[in-house]
């Protein structure tokens, strides 16, 4: 749930979740569709079916225990470097460094150097003398995400609390290194309703947008093409933001008894159906013409 979400954004969503699955076995006999109604509104809902997956790849194959390797832990639906070094160190008590961006943070402003310069496992590898001269690694992983997160952030570091700043060369420079921010995408989008006079609405998955690909949407569009809205009516203008992406939308909408081959209807009211935040919006808005 932590991967690009926030800490203060996951807390509820956890504890409803294990609240549910009060192990691996429960999680594994659950059913994809119950796993995204608790995760709808987190985004990244790939995340939840990758849950899923390695949770019956772990019940069936591995006797409800991670392996021990990190190879092995790679191979897991969903993850990468960063989480299989994040499970082995805090359940295995390995030393290990899991990098995510606060733990790259604060190793670029130790040594004062941007980001884009640094090769991570090579200064680990380098250093692993000064930086695992402990019993504690699991500790460790999880204080260094800490850390970052509270004492060596983005925007307002916290040196005067910091009790490393006497060995950190952003502290003591006179030449700090800026961080870049994240560079946020703007689109301008046309999203195309189809609706039944019966209170439905055509959704198709038949959408390249680069994000939700595997949800059913109404037909989005590029701005830029106003030549098919002759016949579609202006609903609302307004704003949404998926990860990097800010889109400006445009909500037009039509009554029509027929819809494209790839479309499908769908009950905009009575529909109990997983959706994601996203889509609730469009449902939200055009709910009002019924």
């Amino acid at each position: 749930m932590l991967q690009q979400t926030q800490v203060a954004t996951v807390i509820p969503y956890f504890y409803k979740f294990t609240k549910k699955y009060k192990n691996l076995e429960s999680l594994a006999n659950s059913k994809e569709k119950s796993i995204l109604k608790l995760w709808e509104g987190l985004g990244y809902y790939r995340r939840a079916r990758n849950l899923l997956a390695t949770s019956k790849i772990l019940v069936n194959k591995y006797n409800s225990k991670l392996p021990k390797n990190v190879d092995e832990i790679k191979n897991l639906p969903g993850i990468g470097d960063y989480t299989s070094n994040v499970l082995i160190a805090l359940i295995y008590n390995r030393p290990t460094l899991a990098l995510d961006g606060n733990v790259k943070r604060v190793i670029s402003r130790l040594i004062n150097t941007n980001l884009d310069k640094i090769d991570f496992k090579l200064f680990i590898k380098l250093n692993k003398k000064n930086i695992f001269n402990t019993e504690r690694n699991s500790d460790l992983v999880e204080a260094l995400m800490e850390f970052g997160a509270l004492i060596c952030n983005p925007k307002t570091p916290k040196c005067n609390v910091c009790p490393i700043k006497k060995k950190c060369d952003f502290f003591n420079s006179t030449k700090k290194i800026k961080h870049l921010k994240r560079t946020m995408i703007q689109k301008n989008i046309n999203i195309l309703c189809y609706l039944s006079k019966e209170g439905k609405i055509a959704l198709t998955k038949k959408n390249n947008l680069g994000f939700l690909n595997t949800f059913n949407l109404p037909q989005i569009e590029n701005a830029k093409n106003k030549k098919k809205l002759k016949n579609w009516k202006l609903l609302s203008k307004y704003k949404n933001s998926i990860s990097n992406k800010k889109l400006n939308i445009n909500l037009y909408y039509k009554f029509s008894k027929n819809i494209p081959l790839d479309y499908s209807w769908y009950s905009i009211k009575k529909n109990k159906d997983f959706m994601p935040s996203f889509t609730k919006k469009i449902f939200k808005q055009v709910s009002v013409l019924f």
